[in-house]
């Protein structure tokens, strides 16, 4: 039987154990309440019957609004008039237990994770995990808000992703990402098992942050619709932001302490300091070496190079910390090799090149030289599958995250191989 179902029948089961416990409470303290001098339930609660609150005639199935009057609003008034403040708590406390349980969400079986290349040879990169929301960080909700989800019918997956599209990774190896599908940016405190979220610089509110980095405290989100690159602290206070001379602002990644910014629409790259102000741009529209056509991802690696895709060409460019050209590869086409739409890159510490294609579904990993390595997924959305993938980011421990838009999560990779 699915996991999936299993965990809805408990949770039924545990609602209806709750009811009938309710139910066996009232009948047995009816003496106690007229002995204590009990106030009868107020006329805002109907008495108890087939359609009153916690009635018998009650199934698991119909825990919701009964003629205008939900257990959730009668329950309190229920507890209060008939076992005074001790059963107010208990009935809290039994409420508490049950969505406690029934509030925590089992993800399905996923069996063997997949490895690429598939047996028989050695893998080189392994599947790890996906995130989605807090619970995937170890972020569990207190007490009160669990109540607050149950009271409210939340489901508490609001600050979830919906569309994740950029990805960084700090000094300390901590994930920041951009949603477009929510205009809102997601800090993945790792260590601390906090998810915050952002969403805006200031007053100001983003209206569709494509691209993050973070670098010393200071976050830089690029957002294409206002034109803008913002900087800013962990508390949200500004520090500046860039607006001329920027079209539409695309990717962001921090190198030799600049901030190199994407412009699809300038078709160039402009290097600020980390001031924000502007040190030198390269590149201008065109198909030649070092010429762009609507790039759109950009990242550093430990040789010293800056890796750009440039998207309408169907290729990669590197260059050096300076925009000296040195060197592309990739062109359009349906084979390995080529790309469709690449989209995010980033390079491990062993210098290997990862490249979401968004047409295709798929991670291709190739060396400096641009000679394809291995092919990593396809569409779909089990593990280690890929729908509409857009940013990715690398950590000094070769673990992989890799923006999976249309499937709202972010996957987890992890190179496993040998130079």
């Amino acid at each position: 039987m699915p996991k999936k179902i299993q965990w809805l029948r408990k949770t039924s089961r545990l609602q209806g154990k709750l009811l009938t416990g309710m139910t066996q409470l009232e009948k047995g303290s009816a003496r106690v309440s007229r002995a204590a001098g009990g106030v009868p339930p107020s006329a805002s609660c109907p008495p108890t019957g087939p359609t009153g609150c916690f009635g018998k005639m009650v199934r698991p199935s119909l825990w919701r609004d009964a003629a205008n009057h939900t257990p959730e609003a009668c329950a309190p008034q229920f507890l209060s008039h008939r076992f005074g403040l001790a059963g107010l708590i208990t009935g809290f406390l039994l409420v508490f237990l049950a969505i406690s349980c029934a509030s925590t969400k089992h993800e399905l079986v996923e069996g063997h994770n997949p490895v690429w290349p598939p047996a028989p040879d050695a893998p080189r990169v392994e599947y790890v995990r996906s995130l989605h929301a807090p619970r995937d960080i170890g972020q569990s909700p207190s007490m009160f808000t669990r109540l607050g989800h149950w009271i409210t019918g939340e489901n508490g997956e609001s600050v979830a992703l919906q569309k994740p599209f950029g990805l960084a990774l700090d000094e300390t190896g901590n994930l920041c990402i951009t949603d477009t599908g929510v205009s809102r940016m997601y800090f993945c405190d790792f260590a601390r098992k906090q998810w915050r979220t952002f969403d805006g610089s200031g007053k100001t509110r983003f209206a569709s942050p494509v691209a993050v980095a973070r670098h010393k405290g200071v976050f830089y989100v690029a957002d294409s619709q206002l034109a803008r690159v913002f900087a800013f602290r962990d508390n949200g206070k500004p520090v500046w932001e860039i607006s001329k001379p920027l079209i539409r602002p695309v990717g962001l990644a921090v190198a030799d302490d600049a901030l190199a910014v994407v412009d699809s629409q300038a078709h160039a790259v402009f290097v600020f300091d980390l001031q924000g102000a502007l040190r030198f741009q390269f590149g201008h529209r065109g198909t030649a070496p070092g010429e762009f056509n609507f790039p759109t991802h950009i990242a550093s690696d430990r040789q010293g190079h800056l890796l750009v895709t440039d998207s309408m060409n169907s290729r990669v460019q590197v260059f050096d910390f300076s925009g000296k050209f040195v060197s592309a590869f990739g062109s359009n086409g349906d084979t390995s090799g080529h790309f469709g739409r690449p989209k995010g890159v980033a390079a491990d510490t062993f210098g290997h090149i990862y490249v979401a294609d968004a047409m295709f579904d798929n991670l291709q990993v190739f060396d400096l030289s641009g000679q394809l390595l291995l092919n990593i997924g396809q569409s779909g959305k089990r593990p280690g599958e890929f729908s509409l993938p857009g940013g990715v980011a690398i950590g000094a421990d070769n673990q992989i995250y890799v923006a999976d838009g249309y499937n709202h999560r972010v996957q987890v990779l992890k190179y496993v191989g040998q130079q």
